[in-house]
């Protein structure tokens, strides 16, 4: 007899919006969300309050599993932080290679979410700002001169990479690793 229960319609609907808003975008209507998680309107109110509520806990969840992946991939790389920042950018190439890839999902939140108070944007900056720590952290571990700067700086080829990624398919991803190996050892002591 199997004992797994169902997952219930909270659990449902943040898996079929953080589904349908990577591969549709967060424009994706209520009723295909809805239809996907195979629940009612009644429970989107309920358990989010509304689309906006939904959107942004989608983001919040999304950004703690990818936080988790950048960590994965640094821890990976071994000790060196010169090798984890690389690290993270090869892996990106990679990702970005992908037949399924769509484009970073916080990118193209904070482009498609037009209201300047939606509560998505919040997410997607304490997104960025953790991000930018983590990098930060490694350049600090380098002794690198402007961590905090340079840290800025991976973080806009980071975006650059996605964006390209999901529009030009040809990049080569050596262009991206050697702008990273020159953040990178631009300012090593």
């Amino acid at each position: 007899m199997n004992t797994a229960a169902k997952p219930g319609p909270r659990e449902r609907l943040l898996s079929a919006a953080q589904e349908l808003t990577y591969t549709q975008g967060v424009g994706v209507g209520v009723d295909a969300l809805l239809k996907a998680a195979g629940v009612a309107r009644r429970s989107l109110y309920e358990h989010f309050g509304g689309k906006d509520g939904l959107i942004a806990e989608v983001l919040r969840r999304s950004s703690a599993e990818d936080l988790d992946q950048y960590r994965a991939t640094m821890a990976s790389a071994g000790d060196e932080p010169r090798a984890r920042l690389l690290a993270v950018v090869d892996r990106l190439n990679l990702i970005a290679a992908a037949p399924d890839f769509h484009g970073c999902r916080y990118l193209a939140a904070d482009l498609a979410l037009t209201e300047p108070e939606h509560p998505g944007h919040e997410v997607t900056r304490a997104y960025r700002r953790s991000l930018q720590g983590l990098f930060a952290d490694e350049f600090v571990s380098l002794g690198h001169v402007h961590p905090e700067f340079s840290a800025q700086q991976l973080m806009l080829l980071v975006d650059g990479l996605l964006a390209a990624g999901a529009t030009r398919p040809d990049l080569a991803p050596a262009a991206s690793r050697e702008l990273a190996e020159h953040i990178i050892d631009a300012g090593a002591k």
